[in-house]
């Protein structure tokens, strides 16, 4: 059975599991608008020893793919002290977005780039690279874009993330994703399973509550089914308890 959950507030992931009835969370470690080092939260130990499954997201100032060397040298830095932390309480997965370069730069400077974290990068746990939902030059928006990421990065041991919002409002198709990612990566680590405020290929990342958005529910499970792998909502709050309900009874 697939398992499924939530991204969660870090102040006491378990209690939120349990309100959710969530298998899988999902947190930050610490400001996620912000370069500061990641923060441990309260009851790591139980957590660890939990029987709940966690993942981490980087925060989203970081950015390895730019040539802004007052950016990208940061986010190597934090990217690295994310994973060891991440690892430190029994994260299975860090889940990081695939950035981009500046509009007027070549696109493969950010894929070049990219190669030079893995080169240099200790992985005590997968890096879960995750498309995105805008940015004309992005290096993880387009399946064609996400291509070249991966040859770019071929050798290493590399993990896929694959959102449903981000897809839609990215401009690609449900219908058929999880076949055409597989091909390009070999695999899908974690769904991230959001419905999406706004239309196909709007280029907006705003997440919507499964069924309260511009996504037809059954291409959202479709991609869950056929994935195959860990499921999280990163929808409001206030709906996650029944979204995850929702999965559950219809995967």
């Amino acid at each position: 059975m697939v398992r499924i959950g939530a991204h969660v507030d870090q102040d006491d992931p378990l209690a939120h599991a349990a309100a959710r009835d969530a298998e899988v969370v999902q947190f930050f470690l610490g400001d996620p608008q912000g370069w500061k080092g990641p923060v441990i939260p309260p009851g790591a130990d139980a957590l660890r020893d939990s029987a709940v499954d966690v993942y981490v997201h980087a925060p989203y100032v970081v950015n390895v793919a730019t040539a802004n060397n007052r950016i990208r040298i940061p986010s190597r830095k934090i990217l690295a002290a994310q994973l060891e932390a991440a690892a430190s309480i029994g994260a299975k997965g860090l889940i990081v977005h695939g950035g981009h370069v500046g509009k007027d730069d070549d696109p493969q400077v950010g894929f070049d780039n990219w190669r030079k974290v893995f080169e240099r990068l200790d992985q005590p746990i997968p890096v879960l690279i995750e498309n995105t939902a805008g940015g004309d030059n992005a290096m993880a928006r387009k399946l064609e874009r996400i291509a070249r990421l991966w040859d770019a990065l071929d050798g290493f041991d590399v993990g896929f993330c694959l959102d449903t919002c981000h897809a839609h409002a990215g401009g690609e198709e449900l219908i058929g994703v999880v076949d055409r990612v597989k091909a390009i990566t070999g695999r899908i680590d974690l769904i991230h399973c959001n419905d999406s405020r706004d239309a196909f290929d709007s280029g907006a990342d705003r997440h919507a509550n499964l069924g309260k958005g511009t996504i037809d529910p059954e291409l959202i499970l479709a991609v869950c089914r056929a994935a195959g792998a860990p499921v999280v909502v990163e929808t409001p709050g206030d709906g996650q308890a029944a979204d995850i309900a929702f999965l559950r009874e219809h995967l």
